[in-house]
Parts: C-alpha cells; sequence; structure tokens
C-alpha cells in the first residue's frame, strides 16, 4: 500500500510543489519510522526502516524519513566527509549547487567555509533562477560545482557540460551525479519521444530525456573534465553499505578542471 502512495505522490505532484511539502511531513515521518536498523549518515538518525522510492519500480529501504536523502546522496555525504575537505576547510570557497537537494541545503547554508549559491530553473530553493546552458556567471567563478541528477533533464547536455567547465576554477572540483545504466555502453536518447509515459517507461522517469551508459565519463573528459570514477561504495564495509541503505557499485563522477 505504502509503495502505491508514493508512487502515486512522485508522478502527480509536481517536484516544486513536492518539496514545499515535504518540509511539513519529514518531522511526522521520522517520528512514526524511529528504530535502530538504519541510519541517515547525513543527520545521524537511525530508523526501524527507510521509504520506498521510485517512479515506476520502486526500491525498498531507499528514502530516509529525517533528511529524505536517496542512496546517491548518502554516498556524497560520506564521500565529502571522508575524503575532502569540504566540511573543514579553512579557506572560504565559491560553491555552486544545481537543483539544490533538501537534505544539504540548510546544511551548506550553515557552513562558514563556503560561499554558497544556489540555482535552478524552477526550484523554490534557487538563490538564482537560470539555464544550465546558459549561465549568468562570470568565467572560472566556482572552487567547487554540484549538479547532481540534473543532466538527465537537459536536452544539450553537451551545452550545459561546457558551461559547467566555464564557470568551474582551474584545480575545481565538480560532482556531476546522474542515473546510469552501467550495463549499457552507449548512453541512448531519442528527442522524437516527448510522451510523459513513454519517456518513464524508457528512460526511467517522466522528465529524463536519456539513459546514460558508461561512456559518460568520456563525454566529460571530450569537454576538458579530468575524471575519477570513484567507485566509493567498494571502500566501505559491505555493513556501512547495508546500514547507511547504499546502491553498492554506484558510481561518483568526481572531474577537476
Amino acid at each position: 500500500m505504502i509503495k502505491k502512495v508514493f508512487k502515486f505522490i512522485l508522478n502527480t505532484i509536481p517536484r516544486p510543489l513536492l518539496i514545499r511539502l515535504s518540509i511539513v511531513v519529514r518531522p511526522i515521518l521520522a517520528f512514526v519510522l524511529s528504530g535502530n536498523r538504519f541510519t541517515d549518515p547525513i543527520d545521524g538518525k537511525s530508523f526501524r526502516m527507510f521509504l520506498p522510492y521510485g517512479y515506476g519500480s520502486q526500491r525498498n529501504n531507499v528514502l530516509s524519513p529525517s533528511t529524505l536523502s536517496l542512496e546517491r546522496h548518502r554516498l556524497l555525504w560520506l564521500y565529502l566527509q571522508r575524503e575532502t575537505d569540504f566540511f573543514t576547510a579553512t579557506e572560504k570557497k565559491n560553491v555552486l549547487h544545481f537543483a539544490p537537494e533538501q537534505e544539504f541545503y540548510k546544511r551548506f547554508k550553515k557552513q562558514a567555509n563556503i560561499h554558497y549559491t544556489t540555482t535552478d530553473l524552477l526550484s523554490p530553493l534557487a538563490d538564482i533562477k537560470a539555464d544550465i546552458c546558459n549561465l549568468p556567471f562570470d568565467d572560472n567563478t566556482y572552487d567547487i560545482i554540484f549538479c547532481n541528477h540534473v543532466l538527465e533533464h537537459i536536452p544539450d547536455d553537451t551545452k550545459a557540460m561546457q558551461e559547467l567547465y566555464r564557470v568551474l576554477k582551474p584545480g575545481g572540483m565538480g560532482i556531476f551525479q546522474i542515473p546510469q545504466d552501467l550495463n549499457r555502453a552507449t548512453t541512448f536518447s531519442d528527442d522524437s519521444i516527448t510522451d510523459p509515459k513513454e519517456r518513464a517507461k524508457i528512460f526511467g522517469q517522466y522528465d529524463h530525456v536519456r539513459v546514460y551508459g558508461r561512456d559518460y565519463f568520456d563525454q566529460l573528459r571530450r569537454i576538458g573534465f579530468t575524471v575519477v570514477e570513484e567507485r566509493y561504495t567498494e571502500k566501505l564495509t559491505p555493513e556501512e553499505v547495508e546500514r547507511y541503505c547504499l546502491a553498492p557499485g554506484e558510481i561518483i563522477p568526481v572531474c577537476f578542471k
């Protein structure tokens, strides 16, 4: 029953409204589902279960009741916390965050060691409404860019990647996560598919325009990025992967200019 309810909500309520509604719902979910089986590393809270999630087929125990983080968010948090100085650097860094996720937004906003700017066309959390293919920022502006699960929505993703490269400082780091089918060698797209139901069936979500394959990393390299294919779940223990409800084998694309 709960799977059907969440699937209905995801496929019928517009994303900006979902963001607003979730602010009210989160405390209730966290209280009802409290326990000690799974832990969200972002806020340290534990639960007897995580919620299901998915626009089509749904995955069990993936949506944290407290932060509403998914597997990719928790993996990224652990990577930033354990492998970078993102939270501890003493020199202030300029950070640009596309389509900011709720679980990160307030926490990053409070960080004294970063100057944090958010951008998106529709998100109510965006400081600057902007088109990723035509950004209103100067060249070489940002030390760090987060652009996660955005490019699969963009028809001209090459132009978007070029803009990401342009505004990133030399030596800067970008993390550009995408939904990826690692069994697929090459990325698949078809601009003639415009029906939301057909897109959901073929691309995995009604507002996606492609399915990225293993060639995604080389596409970033052709833009000019140096790409580290960070298989971070392999650096964690099996117990951590299970407790934090991560997706084994997920790759974090860590990009440098």
